[in-house]
């Protein structure tokens, strides 16, 4: 394996990733960098962990000229939670008190006027979300038409959540000599559309082997109903004592109830989606990196990309709706090689997207049964009827024996009458 010398990165930046304790590149950046660094667009396959970040922040923090005042390297992001972590690697790299290369995050939820005064002091990088990029292009407070390299990081994600046209947009302010990277878990048809159209000549890079998260994550399948499903995600809690844990849902609102039932029980947990203002978002994020909550209730989007450590399990309470998106759930445990495990709860009618799940995974995850009482309104009013029906049983049963009671004493008192005469 090369190291970071030999695939070309200066000796600062080599010295400022070495005090992190990273000394050797990954697959994806050992591939990736040269090719970058020689101004030539990429198509890179690579998922969450993989060390992608660094793969396309080095070569754009090499090229930065700080002698120029403009925007000359702009990475697009589907979230902001992935806007921030990105731009938290950046600054690792670039101190904002030590260096003079400027990075600035741009998205919504910050303040508009903040963000034009901070672009107003010769940013070089933008990490932005594209809503919020968009806005700024329109108000004229930020200027594309410099830019020499664009980064779309989990581009699959940014067309998956309906970002196309806004990402076009972008893409068309920018200058047509730009280097364009796109970076995606999955290489989609829409991805394929958009790169044949804004890339040039791009080199098409893939690592081949399968994510360790598939291979060393303990994996489990809790077989249960919809109407079982929140007492048996609570067992199964009580029993495995997460430490930090991610439990997915698939919608803004099925998070918010799952989060208000379990608090109600006492566990310390907090929400984590779309609808949250972007304050609320930091902060909870903050909470859960530094384990002041244990339980994090979040939607796909919203932890997209979110890299924690020390997150022991993840509970997948709706299943993902792909191979895909359920190896990304689950690559949120068992980071920098801890143990992992992965909990999904299966209901009846999850059976045959299960199998498919399956199928891409070519394994078969092995299953648990959670016994759980059956505390539905349609369990509790069959029991409420069941004594009532069992009362109504005993009255007519006990009417019927004291009718054939009755009828006894008649039959035994007509012949005890008819015995005189037969003694005649």
């Amino acid at each position: 394996m090369d190291n970071f010398t030999t695939l070309g990165i200066s000796d600062s930046l080599i010295e400022k990733i070495t005090a992190q304790n990273i000394d050797k590149p990954t697959p994806i950046q050992e591939k990736t960098i040269p090719v970058l660094l020689e101004d030539q667009d990429v198509i890179a396959q690579a998922k969450t962990g993989t060390g992608k970040t660094l793969a396309f922040i080095l070569p754009m923090l090499q090229k930065i000229d700080v002698e120029k005042d403009h925007v000359q390297g702009l990475i697009v992001t589907p979230t902001r939670e992935l806007a921030i972590q990105i731009t938290a690697e950046l600054e690792k790299l670039v101190p904002k008190q030590e260096s003079d290369i400027h990075v600035l995050p741009v998205y919504g939820g910050q303040d508009v006027d903040k963000q034009i005064k901070q672009l107003n002091r010769h940013v070089h990088i933008v990490v932005a979300t594209p809503g919020r990029l968009l806005d700024h292009v329109r108000r004229e407070t930020i200027d594309l038409s410099k830019v020499s390299m664009l980064v779309l990081d989990e581009a699959d994600q940014m067309l998956h959540i309906g970002f196309l046209p806004e990402v076009e947009a972008i893409i068309e302010e920018t200058p047509s000599t730009r280097q364009t990277a796109l970076f995606s878990a999955t290489i989609s048809k829409e991805v394929r559309k958009l790169a044949k159209r804004y890339l040039k000549n791009a080199n098409h890079i893939q690592v081949q082997n399968k994510e360790k998260t598939v291979e060393q994550i303990q994996q489990l399948v809790v077989e249960t109903t919809d109407r079982q499903k929140q007492q048996a995600l609570h067992k199964t809690i009580k029993e495995y004592q997460p430490f930090l844990a991610i439990v997915f849902c698939r919608t803004k609102r099925r998070v918010s109830k799952l989060q208000y039932e379990l608090k109600s029980k006492g566990y310390n947990t907090e929400e984590l989606h779309g609808d949250l203002s972007q304050a609320k978002r930091e902060r909870v994020m903050k909470l859960f990196r530094e384990a002041k909550i244990h339980l994090l209730i979040a939607t796909d989007v919203a932890a997209r990309g979110l890299d924690v450590e020390g997150v022991t399990h993840v509970f997948n309470y709706d299943i993902p709706e792909d191979v895909e998106s359920y190896i990304h759930r689950i690559g949120r445990t068992g980071r920098a090689g801890e143990d992992g495990m992965a909990i999904t709860f299966v209901a009846p009618k999850d059976r045959q997207q299960w199998d498919e799940i399956e199928k891409g995974l070519q394994r078969t995850i092995e299953r648990k049964v959670v016994e759980v009482a059956d505390k539905s309104p349609e369990a509790n009013q069959q029991k409420k009827k069941a004594p009532t029906e069992s009362k109504k049983d005993r009255r007519e049963q006990n009417i019927a024996n004291n009718k054939e009671r009755k009828q006894r004493t008649t039959f035994t008192s007509r012949n005890e009458k008819r015995k005189p005469s037969r003694k005649r």
